[in-house]
């Protein structure tokens, strides 16, 4: 049986396609809301329904290979499938749903054939350009089935360097959010994170980088020294020492192993795994850290997909990095419900959280060389010249400027998850059309009333726009509307949206931030929830 945002997720999807959008979806789904049990569903309903269908599931590892093929026998004992990976020693072809890695299969499309459906775990990774394993390979089953429909499935749907991953050129054309990460805490489907600001920190200044990204080497030279080792552990065993599964972070395979080296010589149980450790023993690891006999595992770069362990309830994160992506999934490690504790325990040494911010509202990353679309100038107040940022006094009249505020970065506790917030009990709500200042576009808006000493807090839903935030929106709305008892069938304007909210059941409290000038509601609440 789905859960309830699962059915929504595939619900969404078939309603794309039926809406005669041309192109490829990818659905966003947080890590851990069980994207293998959406896809193993999705593909029994479509075999069953068109048993002519074709299907291939695409990822770039082994372990998400075991997992996707795993939930599909759960879901469908017996179904007609084949693997095709070389690191899984497997290589069926020929069943109308294959599971495979895209490293194995990428130079014989001809061997696999005609595919309908092409879905693509992780497909983040896919570049971008027209180029690349990913690109080429479904190039050429495009050839053999002009008629091939690609869906991506990804918790970050952007690319360092780049922005989202529809923005043009790309392989996707729209994303789809069927469920948030907010929704899926609430509803106890994923455990919540706590983050600490850390004494020690790792000093990243001077690091050069490549592509948008650190350059290796030059970050595991600046931050793999014995001094920041010893800190950093010294650091996390005074905060998490009572802890039972502590996952790091690293920089680099030399500061993987040299970190592990440093837990044991303090006497915590630690081992490292990196892209290089042979599968029988890292297999042995990993077992060893599940079971409670190792304490620690340090690694870099290998443990971020395809590793689930839910007990995690310490995550040192001493990799700083300039991805969003890289970010969102290592804290994504700790955040599967536990046997027993509410939360893991984040301790941010890398500076990653205050880089990004809370994982419920990470900003996609620019695309390469584009600026935020404000001029770098600043005015003068004695003359209104407009001026460069950077002058300290002005050249037309002579006026100084102010030294610029230095804003000092806070983390409260909570704050990797953006979910710290006020609460505020409802008297009322008031919804409306809102046309936006700067972009000339409708949206609607929605005022929430408490007491006469609390804020109007305002909500704004840009519903008309297109892409990500367009889809966003009107999910939200779709799942408030669904709460407060109405529909919007034969509504085609937004007044009319508004008034048949008015008409529905208000909630009975908000849980609410400050974000900027702006409120950001991080829960409704009904009184018969």
């Amino acid at each position: 049986m789905l859960r309830d945002y699962q059915q929504r997720a595939i619900d969404q999807l078939y309603a794309w396609f039926a809406a005669g959008k041309q192109g490829n979806p990818c659905l966003v789904l947080p890590t851990g809301s069980g994207k293998s049990h959406i896809v193993a569903a999705l593909c029994k309903d479509a075999i069953q329904n068109w048993p002519e269908t074709r299907i291939l599931m695409l990822t770039h590892v082994k372990e998400l290979i075991e997992q996707n093929a795993e939930k599909m026998r759960e879901h469908w004992r017996g179904a007609p499938m084949g693997i095709y990976s070389a690191g899984m020693g497997r290589k069926q072809l020929g069943e109308p749903i294959t599971f495979a890695g895209i490293q194995s299969i990428r130079k014989h499309a001809s061997r696999v054939g005609h595919i309908d459906l092409c879905i693509i775990d992780e497909c983040h990774l896919v570049s971008h350009k027209d180029e690349g394993g990913y690109r080429t390979f479904l190039a050429e089953l495009k050839a053999i089935n002009p008629a091939m429909r690609v869906v991506g499935l990804t918790a970050t749907p952007y690319r360092l360097g780049h922005g989202l991953i529809t923005d043009k050129p790309a392989l996707f054309d729209d994303l789809i959010e069927p469920v948030t990460i907010e929704e899926l805490v609430h509803k106890g489907y994923l455990s919540t994170l706590r983050s600490k600001v850390t004494k020690a920190a790792l000093d990243t200044s001077g690091v050069h980088k490549r592509g948008g990204e650190f350059i290796e080497s030059e970050l595991q030279a600046a931050v793999d020294t014995d001094e920041n080792n010893l800190r950093v552990v010294r650091e996390v065993m005074a905060l998490a020492s009572d802890r039972k599964a502590w996952l790091f972070f690293c920089a680099g395979v030399h500061h993987a192993e040299a970190v592990a080296e440093v837990l044991q010589s303090h006497g915590v149980p630690a081992a490292c795994v990196t892209g290089s450790t042979p599968k029988a023993e890292r297999e042995r690891l990993l077992s060893a850290f599940k079971s409670g006999q190792l304490k620690a595992l340090t690694n870099a770069n290998v443990l971020t997909t395809g590793f689930d362990y839910p007990d995690i309830d310490l995550i040192a994160m001493l990799r700083p990095t300039m991805s969003a992506s890289l970010y969102v999934q290592m804290a994504g490690r700790g955040m599967r419900v536990k046997s027993h504790t509410d939360h893991c325990l984040v301790l941010d040494f890398a500076g990653v959280v205050q880089m990004h911010g809370p994982i419920t509202a990470v900003e996609p990353p620019k695309r390469k060389g584009e600026g935020n679309g404000e001029a770098p100038v600043k005015v003068c107040d004695e003359c209104n010249e407009l001026v460069h940022i950077s002058a300290k006094e002005c050249p037309t009249c002579g006026a100084a400027f102010p030294e610029p505020e230095k804003k000092k970065l806070e983390l409260r506790q909570d704050d990797i998850m953006g979910l710290e917030a006020e609460e505020m009990a409802l008297t009322g709500w008031n919804w409306r059309k809102h046309t936006s200042k700067a972009s000339g576009k409708d949206m609607l808006a929605v005022s929430y009333y408490g007491g006469l000493s609390d804020p109007s807090v305002v909500e704004y839903f840009p519903v008309t726009h297109e892409g990500y935030a367009g889809q966003k929106a009107l999910n939200t709305v779709a799942t408030i509307a669904d709460r407060a008892g109405v529909g919007f069938a034969g509504a085609d304007a937004l007044e009319e949206w508004a008034d048949r909210l008015n008409d529905g059941d208000c909630p009975s409290l908000i849980e609410y931030r400050r974000d900027g000038k702006y409120y950001r509601v991080v829960r409704r609440k009904w009184t018969n929830a």
